[in-house]
């Protein structure tokens, strides 16, 4: 079944197929995982359709309920944050590159409970804490930060949680 679906879904590029066929395909393909209006877009485009046939398409697939911005930001903030663990301005980004709309974004990043997040924060400082090894408080402290901006999280929340953290070591 699965080997099907990826003949289905491996169409040479530019090949014109019927318009009933084409639905069936990207339904299929929405069908894999929650998709965004530009992912879906981007697939028309690289399959040869013209502009407003790719916009009927995307509006019939969000009439059938297969394209659902709001689900899929919430999808996407969801899994991002307890998969990969990505602060809020990386999901951010993530999603603006995407080109989610600013309500749904919004909608989305209500997904991510504040105490998991700090929770999750302190979990990766902990961690990256214990595997920077050697130089001083303040050089591991800028190791440690930079790799938490990267991961996305707040500069301000960053900052915080390691003082604290770096306090309670040097009171040990």
């Amino acid at each position: 079944m699965f080997a099907g679906i990826f003949i289905i879904l491996k169409m040479q590029s530019k090949q014109k197929y019927p318009p009933e066929e084409l639905l069936f395909r990207i339904k299929v393909w929405c069908d894999l995982q929650e998709r965004s209006q530009q992912e879906v877009r981007d697939k028309l485009y690289s399959w040869g359709l013209h502009r407003e046939e790719c916009e009927g398409t995307i509006a019939t697939l969000i009439e059938e309920n297969y394209l659902n911005e709001e689900r899929f930001a919430r999808a996407y903030v969801g899994g991002k944050f307890r998969i990969k663990q990505w602060g809020r301005n990386k999901i951010l980004q993530g999603l603006k590159l995407k080109k989610v709309s600013s309500y749904c974004i919004k909608l989305g990043l209500q997904e991510i409970n504040e105490e998991d997040y700090l929770q999750t924060l302190q979990q990766l400082l902990e961690k990256k804490w214990k595997m920077v090894s050697g130089g001083n408080m303040l050089e591991k402290q800028q190791k440690v930060g930079s790799y938490l901006l990267q991961r996305g999280f707040e500069s301000e929340l960053v900052w915080r949680e390691l003082q604290e953290f770096s306090e309670s070591k040097t009171k040990r």
